[in-house]
């Protein structure tokens, strides 16, 4: 099948092109390169089979150039990951995060349902759900967004399903808990600018690229007082979108299913954990709460493994940082350090 991979440049878009050529398919990338990499497209040319990824760079609200790849290249699905995805930055200027994420993203739609594009896999996120209210958090829970970033994942969530009834493409949306680690190849990882990630971060510190590791809030209801997530490898994200299209291609209904292991970890347990992985101390400092971290975060995903068949392969904390120290050892620059 030929995809279009929006965002394909970037952390998990990039992962998911691996995993979509091992599948098979041919696999053009659109990215505007804004926050994604030059070089992770480079690092998957180099690896895959000739003939069967091209780069395109240009941006999603292009009508014409989307246009022109959908006929072109014969496109028959699309996965969707081009975004901003900083919360902070999204509750600082909410206008550039409903530009990209709503606007660009209602184009990209348009532009798809005109070209009679089949399937459509969305890049979404479990901040759709806000505070939660009861833990582990299903596709039950109720959607009440805390930050711009959740609320315009969640309004094309909407978009897509009322496309779809009106005879746009079939669809599926994968919620994300927290995405970490790195191809077990050490070759693709993750390189944000800048870093907001919790396991990236831990693991500069371990580099001795900053000074000590912050941990905001000590106090929470949790065993060791500091927040509790559910990390989810970034191959198996990448390994559940290809299994979500071919569910489509079998006739699966449209649905939105959450993507994490089910098991959460707290802050001090990632540190001790990136400390065994590494062999070095990591410096911490203690600092206040951030407003709207919740305590726990832990993903029910039962019905991804239910209807499309999906197991986490990388599901132990060190494993996931295992992947991702050797990422960070060969790359303490990120990609600027091919």
């Amino acid at each position: 099948m030929h995809v279009l991979v929006t965002g394909g440049a970037g952390y998990i878009g990039s992962h998911t092109v691996r995993e979509l050529i091992k599948a098979g398919h041919r696999v053009v990338i659109l990215d505007n390169l804004s926050r994604g990499h030059r070089e992770a497209v480079a690092v998957l040319q180099k690896t895959t089979p000739a003939g069967t990824l091209d780069f395109v760079p240009g941006d999603t609200g292009d009508h014409a150039l989307v246009s022109g790849l959908l006929q072109e290249r014969g496109i028959e699905a699309v996965l969707h990951f081009a975004a901003h995805s900083q919360v902070g930055e999204s509750v600082e200027r909410p206008e550039l995060y409903y530009r990209n994420n709503v606007v660009h993203g209602l184009s990209l739609l348009d532009t798809v349902r005109e070209g009679g594009v089949k399937y459509f896999i969305f890049s979404s996120t479990a901040a759709v759900y806000g505070e939660p209210v009861e833990v582990p958090v299903s596709e039950e829970h109720p959607v009440v967004p805390a930050n711009p970033y959740g609320a315009t994942k969640l309004a094309f969530e909407g978009a897509l399903r009322w496309y779809g009834r009106a005879g746009g493409p079939r669809w599926m949306a994968l919620r994300y808990f927290n995405a970490a680690g790195a191809d077990p190849d050490g070759d693709l990882g993750e390189d944000h600018r800048p870093e907001t990630h919790l396991i990236p971060l831990v693991l500069q510190a371990a580099l001795g690229l900053r000074p000590a590791i912050s941990i905001f809030g000590t106090d929470y209801p949790t065993p060791d007082g500091t927040c509790i997530r559910d990390y989810i490898h970034v191959t198996d994200l990448a390994v559940a979108h290809v299994l979500a299209l071919h569910a489509l291609v079998r006739g699966a209904a449209p649905a939105a299913y959450n993507l994490g292991n089910g098991s959460g970890y707290s802050v001090l347990e990632v540190v001790r954990a990136a400390e065994a992985v590494t062999g070095r101390s990591i410096p911490v400092r203690h600092t206040g709460r951030r407003a709207g971290d919740p305590a726990v975060l832990v993903a029910g995903a039962r019905q991804a493994g239910q209807m499309l068949g999906w197991r986490p392969r990388f599901a132990d904390l060190r494993t996931i940082i295992d992947t991702a120290w050797r990422w960070h050892q060969k790359h303490p620059a990120g990609f600027e350090t091919v």
